[in-house]
């Protein structure tokens, strides 16, 4: 079973569970701002995907309204304040796989590609 991290009411993951509905896949869907993401999961998906710029939405209302201080975080822990205080900070969905690898946003052909 693959999971979904996004929010409920975000117009991609919308679209995402729709996909993943039509093709038949066996999901469960996380709505991270009820649920916050674990900090070593957080960690584990920057590092897959080449660090915390790939998993963070920079170009998010959120971000922009963020002061600069805020936008130069250089360690692990800083970056995870940072989601914690902002979880819609984080690129969605993420989708996981049961081996633990992850892909970030929606794309019907990359996520199929990802899922094959």
């Amino acid at each position: 079973m693959i999971k979904l991290y996004g929010i409920k009411n975000c117009s991609t993951c919308v679209k995402a569970i729709k996909w993943a509905e039509a093709q038949g896949l066996e999901f469960e869907f996380i709505d991270y701002r009820a649920n916050p993401i674990a900090s070593n999961l957080l960690n584990d998906w920057a590092t897959q995907l080449g660090g915390w710029p790939k998993l963070v939405n920079r170009a998010s209302m959120t971000w922009r309204k963020l002061d600069d201080a805020a936008k130069n975080p250089e360690t692990d822990e800083e970056w995870l304040s940072l989601i914690a205080e902002n979880p819609t900070l984080v690129r969605r969905p993420v989708t996981q796989k049961e081996d633990g690898s992850v892909m970030v946003g929606f794309n019907e052909a990359k996520l199929g590609d990802f899922l094959a």
